[in-house]
């Protein structure tokens, strides 16, 4: 079969490799798409610390079951098509007990514990289907539409962290697939004003189509100061960092208005990850500062059932549809900004 295999940072390329065995009490299905996450681009630029090389990655993840394991557990008929997450949860710590597995202390993944999507076959673990987030994708559904669920997932986690509300201004920086998919949940849950920025202007291009009330670049203006002129001087009662820059963050409390929330969306490298917040801010102002990472499988259910009813616009998400054996000129768009969300079709065209 093609997969898609990272040798070393900077060093990948699709190639000839086994199809893996059906694991005993696991799956193993045929990949009908997988979308390219931002972790992706990182895993290819520099690596990843629970990646060891080399690796095939990719746990944005749509298949058909083609091979149930003698012992599987799962509902799961060969032929049917399923919404598979990365996340394969412990179902033991205080947190899965509860219902809350987005917060599992021992949660694994694919694409990081087992070999990933990007491939023609992947090997679906027993840990995934006992305690993962596999759903039934809805009849009639784009497979490429259905692998994008995943990401969305994590959104509406972070969105029902921070209440985001009607009458809201909610503030979103970075315009990339996280950042549109923000804009897109707070216009559904009925915000009065959303308002997004980058600096990268095809991204902002992008952006303008999930219908956002003010597009800002923060290459060309001050972003504090355009969003405090924009809502007179009060700020926003929501700010969503979805951009990898400590900037962002020091810049997500400047902007946020008294009792306002921050979403703490997006992760910060490891040498780079304690900015300069100005806490008397977060003190005085009486702020809200939320960090969130990964869903729960009941985040995903929602995703799909937002897909199927067209509350989520997937289709303004998806720039670009490419067959598995273009993956380097995906990749390669993806990573120099000019594409917003690729997804990968193993084994045809796109």
């Amino acid at each position: 079969m093609k997969a898609l295999v990272v040798h070393a940072p900077q060093k990948y390329a699709t190639e000839e490799v086994p199809v893996p065995p059906c694991p005993p009490a696991g799956l193993l299905v045929k990949v009908n798409a997988c979308a390219l996450c931002g972790s992706d681009l990182r895993t290819l630029r520099s690596g990843h610390r629970r990646v060891t090389l080399p690796w095939i990655i990719g746990h944005e993840i749509c298949a058909t079951v083609v091979e149930r394991g003698p012992r599987c557990a799962g509902p799961w008929a060969v032929g049917e098509l399923l919404a598979i997450g990365p996340l394969a949860y412990c179902g033991e710590c205080e947190y899965c007990a509860s219902g809350r597995q987005e917060l599992c202390t021992g949660q694994r993944e694919i694409a990081q514990a087992w070999p990933g999507g990007f491939a023609d076959f992947m090997a679906v673990p027993e840990e995934c289907v006992l305690r993962g987030t596999i759903h039934r994708v809805p009849v009639g559904m784009d497979p490429v539409f259905a692998a994008v669920s995943e990401p969305l997932s994590s959104c509406i986690n972070a969105q029902e962290k921070g209440s985001v509300s009607a009458g809201d201004t909610v503030v979103i920086i970075g315009a990339g697939p996280v950042g549109c998919i923000h804009a897109a949940l707070a216009r559904g849950k009925g915000a009065l004003r959303v308002i997004i920025a980058d600096r990268n202007a095809e991204r902002l291009a992008f952006a303008r189509a999930f219908d956002p009330d003010l597009v800002i670049d923060a290459a060309r203006e001050d972003l504090v100061q355009a969003v405090m002129k924009f809502t007179g001087g009060d700020g926003a009662q929501v700010v969503i960092s979805a951009a990898p820059s400590p900037q962002a963050v020091v810049q997500s409390v400047e902007m946020a208005r008294k009792g306002g929330r921050v979403l703490l969306f997006g992760g910060l490298a490891k040498e780079d990850s304690k900015p300069g917040v100005d806490m008397n801010l977060v003190h005085y102002n009486a702020l809200s500062l939320i960090g969130t990472t990964t869903f729960a499988p009941r985040h995903q259910a929602e995703a799909l059932r937002m897909i199927a009813s067209g509350s989520f616009p997937a289709a303004k998400l998806v720039s670009h549809r490419f067959p598995l054996a273009r993956f380097e000129e995906g990749a390669r768009l993806a990573l120099e900004g000019r594409a917003l969300k690729c997804v990968f079709v193993p084994g045809g065209a796109a």
